[in-house]
C-alpha cells in the first residue's frame, strides 16, 4: 500500500500554543518520525509527504529559513537510520530551489539508500504537480519522443500512484500535490492539524479506504 499525506496544519498549531507561527513545523517533524513507525507497523509499503511546495518558498524569510534549517537537521540527523532500516529515500521536486548544501544532502541520501527495499519514503519539497508535468512534458519534447499518457507519466519524477492520499488541517483542496498520480487515489480531508494526527487516526484511515469501492472510472 502507498500513502501520501499533505502536513498542513503546523503554524496554527503553534498559535494555539502561542508560539510563533514557524514553531509548529518542529512538531510536524516530530510526527512524522512517528509516521514512519506507524506505517511499517501497519504493513504499508510507501509513503509521499507533501513537505514543501513551490508556493511556499514566498513565505516570509524567517519562515523559510526556519524551515530550511529544520529539513537540514531533519535529515542529517536520520541519515544513518535510513540506511539501518532499509529505508529508500527519494527527493521530488525542483531541487535548484533550495540552497546548495541541502541539494547535496538530498543528493548523498538518495544514492546511500537507493537499493534500499524495507520501506520507501518520498518527501516532495520545493514541489508543484503542475510544475512537475510541465518538466516531463519538456524533457520528452527535448528527447523527440511523443508525448502520451503512458511516455508522460514515465517521465514523471515520481511514477508511483497514491491509493489514498491524507490532508490534515481541515481545508478540502488538492493544492497542486501529485494531480498526475492521484486521480484514483481515495481522499481524506481531516480537521485534525497535522502535529494531532495520531496512529489512530490512520488506522481509521485505512479501514475506511478498504471498505471503499474503488472502480478506476468502469
Amino acid at each position: 500500500m502507498h500513502i501520501s499525506i499533505i502536513l498542513d496544519g503546523n503554524r496554527r498549531f503553534a498559535k494555539k500554543l502561542a508560539l510563533k507561527p514557524w514553531k509548529g513545523h518542529d512538531f510536524g517533524a516530530e510526527q512524522v518520525e512517528k509516521l514512519f513507525d506507524w506505517c511499517k507497523e501497519l504493513g504499508i509499503q510507501e509513503v509521499t509527504l507533501y513537505a514543501l511546495s513551490q508556493d511556499n518558498l514566498a513565505r516570509s524569510k524567517v519562515e523559510v529559513s526556519f524551515l530550511l534549517d529544520l529539513f537540514r537537521k531533519f535529515f542529517l540527523s536520520r541519515r544513518e537510520k535510513f540506511r539501518k532500516e532499509g529505508i529508500k529515500v527519494r527527493f521530488i521536486g525542483r531541487k535548484e530551489l533550495l540552497p546548495e548544501d541541502i541539494q547535496k544532502i538530498e543528493k548523498d541520501i538518495e544514492e546511500e539508500t537507493k537499493n534500499n527495499k524495507n520501506f520507501k519514503v518520498n518527501f516532495c519539497i520545493a514541489y508543484s504537480g503542475r510544475d512537475e508535468i510541465a518538466q516531463a512534458a519538456e524533457k520528452l519534447r527535448l528527447e523527440g519522443k511523443q508525448i502520451t499518457k503512458e511516455s508522460l507519466k514515465q517521465a514523471l519524477q515520481l511514477q508511483d500512484e497514491p491509493d489514498f492520499i491524507i490532508r490534515t488541517g481541515n481545508a478540502i483542496r488538492t493544492s497542486d500535490f501529485l494531480p498526475y498520480q492521484s486521480i484514483y487515489s481515495e481522499w481524506f480531508f481531516l480537521e485534525k492539524l497535522w502535529p494531532e494526527f495520531t496512529k489512530q487516526d490512520l488506522i481509521q484511515c485505512i479501514e475506511e479506504f478498504k471498505a471503499r469501492e474503488r472502480r478506476f472510472g468502469k
